[in-house]
């Protein structure tokens, strides 16, 4: 059974609004050295958890049953009170999750909830594609040798998601029970961006007074260190070193480690927060330039539609219309070339990821900036960097009172 025939097998269609869904493929070996894969959903399809030939959900489910069965017809008597039935959603939720234990290629078994301890799991811990893959195939007997997976149908209200591209694990629910199920296994450690090595002159200065400084930020270089504390090196901490009797926070805003251009960092407390405050008042204009992969059909245009942070898979951004904050980009073609578009994108307001989420999601341009690891409709080919510039600041500076207009040569 072709894992495209699933929309006709069940009266739910991939390619309806908000019906589309992560799938996983994990290739595996028998005992015998017999090759062959198997193949698995996340969550639930068409209302069931089981579908014969597919990976089965990771729960107990004797166990499960025993927990859901009576707590749903109790969520049933609640009726239409919300709030009601919301507690007693949340007081069900450690009682199923305790159904959930999750074996690792060494023969551990480690119960869902101890994997996420001392916090408690997120909804739907366990139920992703690739979980479910891995206990199937240690309950088989057999090996793990490769897993990827996609998401296939129409895009999720969120616009974060494509049908046929390739998605890293969720950062929000996998992380710790993958980490536990791949034990023994000859995997890779989780790619670690941010560490390459950038040549100590960078970044270069492009404008200085003895006020502020505007320098040159490389693709690959963080604006400041990183939260883990694995990685030190940024250009804060660089700016540190090279004027040690400044004061205050240096780095007045941030540009993504994949994007390079213009950052602005200030010398002295009273010059960092006059510089905070011309960002807030929107009266420092930035201009960016972007190749996008596919064509972009109009010529000019304005993005507007509310963002936050997708908080099970962080750092990712999501569109969300209830919950989001304001994000208005304006945008201009500059160039069109072999299905690529080359924009000029300003800003109006800074979110996280703003142009990136702009021009990916399908309410915006619908065509992600080339290279984009996060956002884009595959994995970047090897050397191959986002290509997002930071072509122009123009403010007036807060202590002389001068317009200013620095720019940088966009590099590709």
């Amino acid at each position: 059974m072709d894992l495209l025939q699933l929309p006709a097998m069940a009266p739910w269609r991939l390619d309806q609004p908000g019906n589309g869904k992560m799938f996983g493929v994990l290739v595996v070996a028998a005992p015998d050295g017999t090759v062959g894969y198997l193949r698995g959903f996340s969550g639930m399809v068409a209302g069931t958890w089981t579908i014969d030939g597919w990976a089965p959900p990771a729960y107990d489910v004797a166990a499960r049953d025993a927990v859901w069965i009576p707590g749903e017809a109790e969520l049933y008597d609640l009726g239409a009170d919300d709030d009601a039935r919301t507690a007693r959603s949340r007081e069900l939720l450690p009682a199923i999750q305790k159904t959930y234990r999750f074996t690792n290629a060494l023969g551990e078994v480690r119960a869902l909830r101890d994997l996420f301890a001392p916090k408690e799991p997120p909804g739907g811990a366990g139920d992703c594609a690739a979980p479910k893959l891995l206990a199937h195939a240690y309950a088989q007997g057999l090996r793990p040798l490769a897993l990827a997976e996609f998401w296939w149908g129409a895009p999720p209200r969120t616009g974060d998601r494509r049908g046929g591209s390739f998605y890293p694990a969720c950062q929000g629910k996998c992380p710790p029970i993958l980490a536990h199920m791949l034990r023994g296994l000859p995997a890779d450690p989780p790619p670690l961006f941010g560490a390459a090595a950038i040549a100590e002159s960078e970044p270069a200065v492009v404008y200085e007074d003895e006020h502020l400084v505007i320098v040159n930020k490389p693709c690959g270089l963080l604006s400041v260190p990183g939260r883990s504390g694995l990685l030190r090196d940024s250009v804060s901490t660089r700016l540190r070193a090279r004027y040690p009797d400044a004061t205050g926070q240096l780095v007045v805003h941030r540009l993504d480690l994949d994007t390079s251009g213009l950052l602005l960092a200030a010398k002295d407390t009273t010059t960092f927060s006059a510089l905070q405050r011309l960002f807030s008042l929107r009266e420092i204009a930035k201009r960016y330039v972007a190749w996008l992969d596919g064509h972009v059909q109009d010529d000019e245009g304005v993005i507007d539609f509310p963002m936050r942070m997708d908080v099970d898979d962080r750092p990712r951004q999501i569109h969300d219309p209830v919950h989001g904050k304001a994000a208005v980009t304006t945008w201009q073609v500059l160039a069109r070339a072999d299905g690529r578009t080359k924009v000029a994108f300003t800003p109006h307001t800074g979110r996280t990821h703003q142009l990136r989420v702009h021009a990916s999601n399908p309410i915006g341009l619908d065509a992600p900036i080339v290279g984009d690891r996060l956002y884009g409709r595959a994995a970047p080919e090897y050397g191959e960097r986002l290509m997002l510039h930071a072509e122009s600041l123009a403010f007036t500076h807060p202590v002389s009172g001068v317009e200013l207009r620095v720019t940088s040569p966009v590099p590709f």
